[in-house]
């Protein structure tokens, strides 16, 4: 079975046969590997897992699919059993409809083995827990996953957008929600522009629903004193209420988007350093222990902001890197392309890892595109630092982005000058890496990728050209 119709199918049939029981990331890709006919060994290969524990986690989910369905199921006999549930549960429906409407059903039978590039959604948003588009980065999960069980931690995720933080903050919630902890998850997209006129409404939005998702009353002026203050207030609130009023399980308190606070500074020179305040209580009191906090940012709201430095650095950082060729490579496969699970496909690739540097979202689309049939690879990489190219809108937002700051302008315009690295001033490298577009060592920049080096010379070689012709009709 090696096109993806078949294995969505058989996920779906999964999913459906142990609703009661649910997979973890890890167990998903085992399945969806294994639907794929790949070998214990080729499974720890591609996951970073070793080759014994990815064996025990099959041999579990064999288990469990044998008790669900009432017969054996084996690695081996894998592909049988669930195309035999899944005509089963056809035949069901046929009959159903029959005793229904007496009479034939005209009901439409699609073989498992179709596949359709139509049902590969656009990528788009976080990547779904179950979805096998989600390449596992042992080193990243475990350890997120590992410091979420430290009492009184408090996590940041930052990186540029579409690298990939709710889907690792996704995977976090899932694996604390293992562990028996109580979720507390507020986006801060969802707060009207009210909510931000001040800090006492702002905080008293917070706490109530922090309330509310674990399923407390509030009951806030019970514990707002005016004359502490807010934040003294807040502190209490969670304290003597929140905090007492659970059972000794710890929160995980999950806050994305939290760059939406950074837009409004009469809130964020508050909020903040009370969330710090709260993760520093917790390495003398108990009670703040209960409290692990996992604090979700993109970095490139550091420029319309004129930010000079991150608004708020303490705990531990988790910085998302790019894809590497080997994560692309396995990437690719999971789309159907098989041509790129070889030695040879690992060299049509790189091309594709050079160009995009290795960036998930650009990867992503690349392979929908390719999946879809659209066009070819070296069509892809031809027109892809071009405006009518896949990242078009991708290059024009960074573009947009650069010109808010004519200085950050100037030292692009450095980097992709030189093959090799150039000094640029600290707050312009710093600026820029946090855009994605520079990689630094020290304070010397080289460009990310080739798709922004070939992008922006364009880019500046028009404007340039326009500034010249400028002066030369004046």
């Amino acid at each position: 079975m090696n096109n993806l119709y078949a294995v969505d199918k058989f996920i779906e049939s999964v999913k459906k046969i142990l609703q009661d029981k649910p997979l973890g990331s890890i167990q998903w890709f085992v399945l969806y590997q294994s639907c794929l006919g790949k070998t214990y060994g080729e499974i720890a290969e591609a996951s970073g897992y070793g080759n014994n524990y990815i064996k025990e986690i099959g041999s579990e989910l064999w288990q469990d699919l044998s008790i669900a369905l009432g017969k054996r199921v084996t690695k081996k006999n894998l592909h049988l059993a669930l195309n035999n549930h899944l005509q089963s549960e056809i035949a069901n429906g046929e009959n159903q409809l029959q005793q229904k409407f007496g009479e034939e059903s005209s009901l439409e039978i699609v073989s498992p083995d179709f596949f359709s590039a139509s049902k590969i959604e656009f990528p788009s948003g976080p990547v779904a827990l179950s979805s096998p588009f989600y390449i596992n980065r042992p080193s990243l999960e475990e350890l997120v996953c590992n410091e979420v069980l430290q009492p009184g931690c408090l996590i940041r995720l930052k990186a540029p957008r579409k690298m990939g933080k709710s889907s690792l903050l996704n995977r976090m919630i899932a694996y604390a929600r293992d562990q028996n902890y109580q979720i507390v998850y507020l986006d801060f997209q969802e707060a009207d522009r009210d909510i931000f006129v001040s800090l006492d409404k702002f905080l008293r939005w917070f706490c109530v629903n922090v309330t509310r998702q674990l399923n407390l009353l509030p009951c806030l002026d019970d514990f707002w004193d005016t004359e502490m203050g807010s934040k003294v207030s807040c502190k209490i609130y969670f304290e003597a209420y929140l905090l007492q009023h659970i059972d000794d399980s710890p929160i995980v308190l999950a806050l994305n988007e939290v760059h939406r606070i950074f837009e409004h500074p009469n809130i964020a020179q508050d909020f903040l350093p009370m969330l710090r305040f709260w993760h520093e209580q917790a390495k003398q009191d108990r009670t703040w222990q209960k409290l692990r906090m996992v604090v979700v940012h993109t970095t490139e709201i550091y420029i319309p902001l004129k930010l000079n430095q991150s608004p708020f650095n303490v705990g531990i950082t988790i910085t998302l890197p790019p894809f590497t060729l080997k994560e692309v490579q396995n990437l690719a496969l999971r789309y159907g392309l098989d041509w790129s699970g070889n030695s040879e496909g690992a060299k049509r690739l790189a091309p594709l890892q050079a160009m995009v540097g290795g960036h998930p979202y650009l990867v992503n689309l690349a392979f929908y595109h390719l999946c879809q049939g659209e066009m070819t690879l070296d069509m892809l990489l031809e027109t892809a630092s071009t405006p009518v190219g896949i990242y078009g809108q991708h290059l024009r937002e960074l573009l947009t982005l650069l010109q808010a700051e004519p200085e950050l302008i100037l030292a692009m315009e450095q980097v992709i000058a030189t093959d090799g690295k150039v000094e640029l001033d600290a707050i312009a490298a710093y600026k820029l890496e946090s855009m994605g577009l520079v990689q630094l060592n020290g304070n010397e920049a080289s460009s990310k990728c080739e798709l922004y080096r070939l992008y922006f010379s364009q880019q500046f070689e028009k404007q340039n050209s326009a500034n010249a012709y400028s002066k030369f009709t004046i």
